[in-house]
């Protein structure tokens, strides 16, 4: 991107990393780069130009060109990245996938590029900055709240406790705690350097982390973007405007 599209009035150009996904589409099985719409969406509705990045090598050379990285959730960080063996739970993508993915988180911290990262954005983040995962959530809370069992997708519901003063809590707490939506088997374990926790469910598994010194650094567990509340987006799209 050159200097000259950056020019006063244009709008903040948002990365969203992409997932790769197999389809059939008239009659012909493919596999396509994808982005959630309602990530699109929000962000686009809070005057970003959002961008779907498909992860393949190389793909941090464009943070330069970016205002703003949204990372969303998605498959299992290979344990082999922070060192542990694979849990037979753990089901993972790839590893060129969280090797690009990795990269580009990478590159944004140090450009200190505005950042949300959502549940496996949130964990790959914390991987990223050397810490660990718990691989099966349900072995260390004991149920399975935080991504109900069952034949159909529900979400798991928490009311959360938010650290005072800190980012997470301007963008959510005005309106009293606010309860996630989330569907995941895995969490943060020990956070990673430069990481600070800002949120917890009520059993102590901690939802939200953000990066210390950082602009806007924020990652969350839970699924923003599967329900109505664009808070997060919002913050993100205002954060890449004033970068």
């Amino acid at each position: 991107m050159t200097s000259a599209s950056k020019g006063p009035g244009r709008r903040p150009v948002v990365g969203i990393t992409g997932r790769s996904v197999p389809v059939t589409l008239q009659g012909t099985d493919m596999v396509v780069s994808l982005a959630l719409q309602s990530h699109v969406d929000f962000l686009a509705a809070a005057g970003c130009l959002p961008v779907v990045l498909p992860l393949r090598p190389g793909v941090e050379e464009v943070v330069a060109g970016l205002d703003g990285l949204l990372v969303p959730g998605g498959p299992d960080v290979d344990p082999a990245l922070y060192g542990q063996s694979r849990h037979p739970r753990t089901r993972g993508g790839s590893a060129d996938m969280d090797r690009a993915e990795l990269a580009v988180l990478g590159a944004a911290l140090e450009a200190r590029l505005p950042l949300l990262a959502v549940c496996r954005g949130m964990q790959l983040l914390n991987v990223r900055c050397g810490g660990t995962l718990h691989q099966h959530l349900p072995e260390i809370t004991g149920d399975d709240t935080h991504r109900p069992d069952g034949a159909a997708f529900v979400f798991g519901r928490h009311v959360l406790e938010l650290e005072a003063g800190s980012r997470i809590a301007s963008v959510l707490g005005s309106d009293g705690p606010p309860e996630t939506a989330c569907h995941h088997h895995q969490a943060v374990d020990r956070i990673g350097t430069g990481l600070t926790a800002t949120a917890w469910a009520p059993d102590g598994v901690v939802e939200a982390v953000e990066a210390v010194g950082h602009p806007f650094a924020v990652g969350v567990q839970w699924e923003a973007g599967q329900t109505e509340d664009d808070r997060l987006h919002v913050a993100l799209a205002r954060a890449a405007r004033h970068r």
